[in-house]
């Protein structure tokens, strides 16, 4: 028997500049950065981990800094949105604070029922927040350097799919334990006329939408790389990888990512999807006090310390003293 996926569990990216990837992700949108590493398939650059306040699955964000990769530009087999879920009532304080930051944001959008507010990050990368109700006993733990408890984000609310030919996608995604929960006519989105939502049974992170579209893209900043499902379990992703085999599609053997194992495919559409496990997690090589604050290199390239580093550009972690400082 197949587990069925509760959700997601990561969101990879490609930004610019390194910095000013840290910056907007730490101190104007007050994501904690648990992990800072490297690629592990190109050690040149860095691999930057932003999540809640523990790194629970469900609320990472990474990034991939390529500095001399060009623009990319959103479009049909890509994740076009990536969607955040905040507290109700917390969009006033979001939208006050992109002003106060200098940070591109739409108008609010309705979506079966729940009020979305559309951004972008520095890259332009289309991100959103959507206002939900965070149950007592929800999963996620908000970190609270930046932002205060009552606003800040508590992991994924969504991904949207920008596909050619959706059908086959759909039955992958029931396929994968995702339901179909409805319909509507997209608003606010340059592609397609319909967006149909997918549900997983998690809480965190459970809803895949799919809007059909003919828009040309290219992979470059400001574009999602992959986006991993939760598998949590190493049973769970291999019984998950052979449900995918048999749709005809062809997943990776299982990888070591040090912080979980994965297992990459792409699906009908051309999006690249992983099945990543629940752990160790972010903190196996850290204390969970002081995730983020260092450069981590696992495995083999701890031997390759001095030769990585001398290839990055210096960064400096945002901390709440030194933005008051500055003030």
């Amino acid at each position: 028997m197949t587990t069925p996926t509760q959700g997601i569990h990561h969101v990879t990216c490609i930004a610019s500049d390194p910095q000013e990837n840290l910056d907007f992700w730490v101190e104007t949108l007050g994501l904690r950065l648990v992990k800072r590493s490297i690629n592990q398939d190109d050690p040149s650059t860095y691999h930057f981990f932003f999540a809640d306040a523990e790194g629970n699955p469900g609320t990472s964000m990474t990034f991939f800094p390529w500095e001399n990769m060009s623009s990319g530009k959103v479009g049909t087999g890509q994740v076009s949105r990536t969607a955040f879920r905040v507290p109700e009532g917390s969009l006033d304080y979001w939208e006050e604070r992109f002003d106060e930051y200098g940070v591109e944001y739409g108008d609010r959008i309705e979506r079966f029922g729940e009020t979305v507010l559309p951004f972008e990050d520095p890259d332009g990368l289309p991100v959103e927040l959507v206002e939900v109700e965070i149950p007592d006993d929800d999963p996620t733990v908000p970190w609270t350097e930046f932002v205060p408890e009552e606003n800040a984000i508590r992991g994924f609310h969504s991904v949207t799919l920008w596909l050619a030919d959706p059908p086959q996608t759909k039955d992958l995604l029931e396929t994968m334990g995702f339901e179909e929960v409805g319909t509507e006519q997209t608003e606010g989105d340059v592609a397609g006329d319909e967006r149909t939502r997918f549900a997983a049974a998690g809480s965190v992170g459970k809803y895949v939408d799919i809007v059909p579209t003919i828009e040309s893209g290219r992979q470059g900043h400001g574009t999602v790389h992959h986006v991993a499902f939760q598998t949590p379990t190493d049973e769970d992703q291999s019984a998950m990888r052979k449900a995918v085999q048999s749709k005809g599609l062809r997943p990776t053997p299982q990888i070591n990512r040090h912080w979980f194992r994965s297992v990459y495919f792409r699906e009908f559409g051309g999006v690249l999807f992983e099945l990543a496990t629940s752990d160790p997690g972010y903190d196996s090589d850290e204390p969970l006090s002081d995730l983020g604050g260092r450069l981590v290199l696992p495995g083999k390239f701890e031997g390759q310390r001095e030769q990585i580093e001398a290839g990055l550009t210096d960064v400096t972690v945002p901390r709440a003293e030194s933005a008051e400082a500055d003030d």
